[in-house]
């Protein structure tokens, strides 16, 4: 077998792995198995997943400044575009079931309740990174403006843990190890920028 297919196997296999929480939440809906609410179980774990991939997305530079893996840069777009698309889900769960999709209702709601008001900022920064994803935008940008603007993407996620947090209304320890995860790589990004302009001082 050639590279070019074990890449495209493993490509494969990452894009299938990424859908297995959503099939799970479809099977769970089907066989009645998303407890006694499964409209909020549904909504809630596609934002939790949206945010996983979130963090995951932004994990993949540090892994390959860190481990010389270059390979998963290969993979960053793809789960970027699913952290979006769980987030999408989230989103349209909340604005169909929960709100039947009345405006009147839906921004009374974004008004009336904080963590919704975060919610929908964090989901609106999301689409200007999904729109210039491809690389026909990036050369259209230009790679600084362009990652410039991708690091929207840690005000996305910061946003998004302060979304959970406010939702949860009792126990907090699952947001917040979720803050502290992102917490850990703004450090490690704050690290590899200190060595590297070291290295340029030098």
């Amino acid at each position: 077998m050639s590279a070019k297919n074990k890449a495209s196997m493993v490509k494969a296999g990452v894009f299938f792995i990424c859908l297995v929480p959503l099939i799970y939440l479809i099977w769970g809906l089907f066989t009645e198995n998303l407890g006694a609410n499964p409209v909020e179980t549904l909504t809630r774990s596609s934002g939790l997943w949206a945010l996983r991939f979130l963090l995951i997305t932004l994990l993949v530079s540090p892994i390959r400044w860190y481990t010389g893996l270059t390979a998963v840069v290969k993979y960053r777009r793809m789960l970027g575009l699913y952290a979006f698309f769980y987030a999408f889900v989230h989103m349209l769960l909340y604005l169909g079931l929960d709100q039947l999709f009345n405006i009147h209702d839906i921004w009374k709601d974004i008004i009336k309740r904080p963590f919704i008001t975060v919610g929908f900022i964090s989901f609106i920064l999301l689409l200007p990174l999904v729109v210039t994803s491809t690389n026909k935008m990036i050369k259209r940008l230009g790679g600084k403006r362009w990652k410039r603007l991708h690091r929207l993407t840690y005000l996305v996620a910061s946003l998004s843990c302060l979304h959970f947090l406010m939702l949860v209304k009792a126990d907090i320890r699952e947001p917040v190890i979720y803050i502290l995860l992102l917490l850990a790589l703004f450090f490690v990004r704050f690290l590899h920028s200190f060595n590297k302009k070291k290295l340029v001082t030098r």
